[in-house]
């Protein structure tokens, strides 16, 4: 069901909640967080650490706040992380590492699978020495966002976290959209972050809920990142509001995904018949649909996302001549059906 008449494939940010979240919201019991005594987010809390297998959880604003506090609650001042140079930490959350935490980075390319080269890694590994910042913490993403939502695997997660450990350095896993990655897997969100020191975990994308991530770690982590959430504002008081939405979504959206993941196959399907648009179909693993624009086209990624804007879908330019566009459960089979025609007809 399209939402304002547009078929938005902008991002699955542009989700609303569903009327179960609406209801759920309107009859939650409420405290006060700052205090630990909103018994609605105590409960979120609860079960998002026992759907990542993790000892406790922490609810946060967003993704970026969550990643900012774990960051800052594994890393001191002058300390590295070893980051992906196309992962959404490096690129996209306004170098709060390093703004807030005084917090070094050393970023190497992600692979096409959406994996850090485990011999990359090492190599940005520091040594002991007087010169160097110490490496004190791995970030991966999954699933990878600029790589085209691709999902990393667990035994790929085993292989990184088995390597750091074995260094004393920690791991944590951006997984904005792990759902998503543990969906299309066929496995258990747990067994993609088994080992992993911490993660990060979005309700307000692909789930549909308003507002709001969990970070989840150990019990004496989570301790240290609630003194992290106050630093960066993040204290808030009668969140269980906000946190019954949450609820909803790992109760009622995480299966659905797979439909989101269907769609956004047809979609790309449908682009990859059209001259003049490629698409890497071996990508296309969860919902999202990264394409590119021939050289011989005439126009370019902005002017074909303003052309389908006028046939009421809208699309991200992502590059000069590279466009997203991202699956959510307010998208029908038949909206992505409409968008490839609509974009096929403004190719031709």
């Amino acid at each position: 069901m399209s939402l304002n008449n547009t078929i938005d494939l902008r991002s699955d940010t542009m989700t609303i909640p569903t009327p179960a979240m609406r209801e759920a919201m309107a009859a939650a019991a409420v405290g006060d967080d700052v205090f630990g005594e909103d018994p609605t987010v105590n409960t979120l809390q609860e079960m998002a650490a026992e759907r990542m297998g993790m000892e406790a959880g922490l609810f946060v604003s967003s993704g970026t706040m969550g990643n900012l506090v774990a960051m800052l609650t594994h890393c001191r001042r002058g300390d590295e992380i070893i980051m992906g140079r196309q992962a959404h930490t490096f690129v996209h959350e306004r170098g709060g590492y390093a703004a807030v935490g005084s917090i070094n980075s050393c970023q190497i390319d992600c692979q096409p699978d959406g994996t850090l080269a485990l011999a990359d890694i090492a190599e940005a590994v520091r040594s002991e020495d007087d010169h160097h910042p110490t490496t004190r913490l791995i970030n991966l993403e999954n699933t990878q966002n600029a790589m085209g939502g691709v999902a990393l695997t667990p035994a790929y997660t085993q292989q990184v976290v088995a390597f750091a450990h074995a260094r004393d350095i920690r791991v944590h896993i951006d997984g904005a959209r792990i759902f998503n990655a543990a969906v299309a897997l066929g496995v258990e969100a747990r067994e993609l972050v088994a080992g992993a020191d911490s993660v990060t975990f979005c309700l307000s994308k692909g789930l549909s809920a308003p507002v709001g991530s969990v970070l989840c770690g150990s019990k004496a982590f989570i301790n240290e990142a609630r003194k992290n959430r106050k630093l960066v504002g993040g204290g808030m008081r009668q969140a269980g509001i906000l946190a019954a939405a949450g609820i909803v979504a790992l109760q009622q959206m995480v299966d659905r995904l797979a439909e989101d993941h269907a769609n956004a196959r047809l979609l790309a399907e449908a682009i990859a018949q059209t001259p003049g648009l490629h698409v890497d179909l071996a990508r296309v693993q969860t919902n999202m649909v990264y394409f590119d624009l021939a050289p011989e086209l005439p126009f370019d990624a902005a002017e074909l996302c303003r052309r389908a804007d006028q046939h009421r879908v809208r699309m991200l330019d992502a590059g000069p001549r590279r466009i997203r566009a991202v699956m959510h459960c307010w998208i029908t089979r038949d909206e992505a059906i409409e968008a490839g025609q609509v974009i096929r007809h403004i190719v031709n």
